[in-house]
């Protein structure tokens, strides 16, 4: 399976490359331009910080003991391995395995998959109201075919049903312990802190995608980027993929169009956005090798 993973995206990235063109790629990453590239580093930076923030809010509110510096650090951790092991959650499975102290898994691991969830609904509001804004200002993007605006309308519908289901999660099981239950007091009542959060997170990385555009030669208008980039974004979710490598850049290519752009600006705007991601999480390489240091010689190694 893990040869899959690898196999897979390196099957996609060539299709791209000879869908888009390899020789105007080449040209696109010969010009970058690294101060735009460092602004999308910085940027994505700024979204794991928060997004660590979030992921403490969502524990403390399940009981979890855990501090800011704690946070940080652990989601560096697992943003890291995720960029680098096929499957892309091994580090948030590591991550709730850590963070419990001891305690029962379950109310670590709701806090990992709630955290997720709640990030998904910011990306899914960035899309909802560019795509209404597109809507209400006719011209903003460059006519399509209903084929092509397809993807947008099944991603609202999907987000819709999952939203929907969260809610009837959280009113219909209602005893302690139960993931209902933990989607009502981690999400439902602190709704206002966990929706702020989230869009904040959700508008940094489409800006963090802009701004990786940019270091291409692309400059993307800003509902165009907020309707294209989190539809990007979310292919990254697909199995079968080390860090979402393949189907974003696949989605990217196809999707470019809908902004004005081409393929090939597409492409070449998620490879850069991809390398900005992994370096972004170069600092949970070093936490990475700062435990390994500081780890003592090994009496119980069944807990980690």
């Amino acid at each position: 399976m893990s040869f899959i993973r690898i196999l897979l995206p390196l099957a996609l990235i060539a299709l791209c490359l000879a869908f888009a063109g390899g020789r105007g790629l080449w040209d696109r990453f010969a010009d970058l331009s690294l101060p735009w590239m460092g602004a999308a580093v910085a940027m994505l930076n700024l979204v794991i910080i928060l997004s660590a923030l979030r992921w403490r809010l969502t524990a403390i509110a399940l009981g979890l003991p855990l501090t800011v510096g704690g946070a940080v650090r652990e989601y560096y951790l697992a943003q890291f391995v995720n960029q680098t092991l096929p499957g892309g959650v091994l580090g948030d499975a590591a991550r709730a395995v850590r963070s419990r102290n001891g305690g029962p898994l379950t109310p670590a691991a709701q806090a990992v998959v709630l955290e997720r969830a709640s990030g998904q609904i910011g990306m899914a509001a960035i899309l909802g109201l560019a795509t209404i804004g597109a809507a209400v200002r006719p011209g903003t993007l460059p006519p399509v075919d209903a084929i092509a605006i397809a993807p947008v309308w099944m991603a609202l519908a999907i987000t819709v049903f999952l939203a929907f289901a969260l809610v009837a999660l959280g009113i219909s099981r209602r005893t302690t312990g139960s993931w209902g239950n933990a989607v009502r007091i981690a999400l439902a009542r602190r709704w206002r802190m966990q929706l702020t959060l989230s869009v904040t997170i959700a508008a940094l990385t489409v800006t963090a995608f802009a701004l990786a555009a940019r270091a291409t030669g692309t400059a993307l208008p800003i509902f165009a980027t907020a309707l294209v980039a989190p539809l990007v974004l979310t292919a990254m979710l697909l199995p079968a993929s080390v860090a979402g490598w393949g189907w974003r850049e696949g989605a990217a290519a196809v999707l470019f169009p809908l902004a004005g752009a081409d393929a090939a600006a597409g492409f070449a705007a998620s490879i850069a956005f991809g390398i900005a991601v992994l370096a972004s999480t170069l600092p949970g390489a070093l936490f990475f090798l700062r435990r390994k240091r500081a780890r003592p010689a090994c009496v119980d190694c069944t807990r980690i």
